[in-house]
C-alpha cells in the first residue's frame, strides 16, 4: 500500500492539473504563471519575492521569470517595500483580480465535479494525512 501511495499521489495531481489547464487555456497562461498568481492571492498580497518563492518551493530565479512574465501581462505590479527599499512587494492589478475571479470560478467546478462522491471525513482524513507528510519532508530537507 504504502509504495502505490506516491505514485497514486502524482497521478491524481497531474490529472487534476491537466483538466485545469484545459479549462484555462483560453487565458493564454501557463500553469506555472496560473499557480504562481494562486499562491500570490493565497498567501496575501504584498508578498516580497523572497517570502513568495519560499511558500512556493521554488528558486528565486525561477520565480523572477514567472513574475517578469505576469508583470508583461499586466497581472501584476512591484511595488517599493516601505520598510526594506532593495525589496519590492507583490500586487494584483485590477487586470489580475478579475483574472483570479475567472480562474477561482473556473478551479471551484472543477474542484467539485472531481471531488463528486467523496465526503468531507474522508477529506479531512487525506488533508491530515498530507500535512503530515508535508511536516516530514521539511524535517527531512533540514538534515
Amino acid at each position: 500500500m504504502k509504495d502505490q501511495f506516491p505514485f497514486a499521489v502524482a497521478r491524481v495531481t497531474r490529472r487534476w492539473r491537466k483538466l485545469l489547464d484545459e479549462r484555462l487555456k483560453d487565458l493564454g497562461v501557463t500553469q506555472a504563471r496560473w499557480t504562481t498568481m494562486v499562491y500570490l492571492q493565497k498567501g496575501g498580497e504584498g508578498l516580497t519575492q523572497r517570502e513568495l518563492a519560499s511558500l512556493m518551493a521554488i528558486e528565486n530565479p525561477t520565480l523572477v521569470r514567472l513574475l517578469d512574465s505576469l508583470e508583461g501581462q499586466g497581472l501584476i505590479e512591484r511595488r517599493p517595500c516601505q520598510k526594506d527599499r532593495r525589496a519590492r512587494r507583490l500586487h494584483l492589478t485590477s487586470a489580475g483580480e478579475a483574472f483570479m475571479d475567472d480562474l477561482n470560478g473556473r478551479g471551484e467546478k472543477l474542484r467539485e465535479e472531481m471531488l463528486e462522491g467523496v465526503d468531507d471525513a474522508d477529506l479531512e482524513v487525506v488533508l491530515r494525512v498530507f500535512n503530515r507528510i508535508m511536516k516530514n519532508a521539511e524535517q527531512l530537507q533540514g538534515h
